[in-house]
């Protein structure tokens, strides 16, 4: 884990952040819903020895950043919390890199405002603004009330299993979100859901990188992002044995993905 060493007072909740220095176009790391900064571990390290300057923080809620006793996760203010670090540090259209709901925030936030970023990554992610089957849209107002009926002391390992492959990966997942409590998870996951608004006419308008693992099951992203690909007409970069945790699963060749895609984004 890298130390959170600064934190920001935000409504309902303080986070915790640190930004490795670098020369190179700044890295903003989103991680996933249930997960926290650790996740990214690797990926933030290579990236500063690469020259990047790096932001890796834990989401209100996740990890060391929490919430006021009468708060609760929201969509809304998880995005406002994004926003609002990026103002705290001053960057400058720095790459947001998000996995699964980090990827979800990174692609609202470039939609309801494009001039933040300079590049978009998404890891493990579904496309927010992406067609809907009505078998897709079923299974997304059903996930929280079938999430609800998971005996709390069973949903950690459940999550995990369905999330990560490799036993390392799962062991340090299921840890993760073992420090979750349950009704605290089913707010981040309706949050997760509600960021999914399809508009066929819609197109990232900064560069733009998909990275996904080849076994990834969860949810749809397994056919969303392939379909993003195609319609954005960009490359999908797929690691070979990973599940939906790439980073942990597959670190180093999550991370040689994600500096080749930062390598060809154009700097201005």
């Amino acid at each position: 884990m890298l130390n959170l060493d600064r934190t920001l007072s935000r409504p309902g909740a303080t986070l915790r952040f640190t930004m490795l220095d670098g020369d190179r176009r700044p890295v903003v790391l989103v991680h996933g819903a249930g997960m926290d900064h650790s996740m990214f571990a690797v990926q933030a390290l290579a990236l500063q020895e690469a020259g990047h300057s790096v932001v890796a923080f834990d989401q209100r809620g996740h990890g060391g950043s929490r919430l006021e006793p009468d708060a609760r996760f929201t969509g809304r203010a998880a995005l406002d919390d994004l926003s609002a670090l990026l103002d705290h540090l001053a960057l400058d259209r720095p790459a947001l890199v998000g996995h699964s709901l980090g990827g979800n925030l990174a692609q609202a936030l470039v939609r309801s405002d494009p001039g933040r970023a300079g590049a978009l990554i998404v890891i493990d992610s579904t496309w927010n603004t992406g067609p809907l089957s009505r078998g897709e849209r079923t299974a997304l107002r059903l996930a929280a009330p079938a999430l609800s009926l998971v005996p709390a002391s069973r949903l950690p390992g459940m999550l995990a299993r369905a999330s990560a492959v490799t036993p390392g990966a799962i062991a340090a997942t299921e840890a993760m979100f073992a420090r979750m409590p349950k009704r605290s998870f089913l707010d981040v996951w309706r949050a997760t859901v509600a960021f999914v608004d399809p508009d066929p006419d819609y197109r990232v308008p900064v560069p733009l990188g998909l990275i996904r693992g080849e076994l990834d099951r969860t949810g749809n992203i397994a056919t969303a992002m392939p379909a993003w690909a195609r319609a954005e007409a960009v490359g999908e970069r797929v690691i070979a044995g990973a599940g939906h945790v790439v980073t942990l699963d597959a670190p180093e060749a999550t991370t040689i993905a994600l500096l080749d895609l930062l390598a060809s984004v154009p700097h201005v």
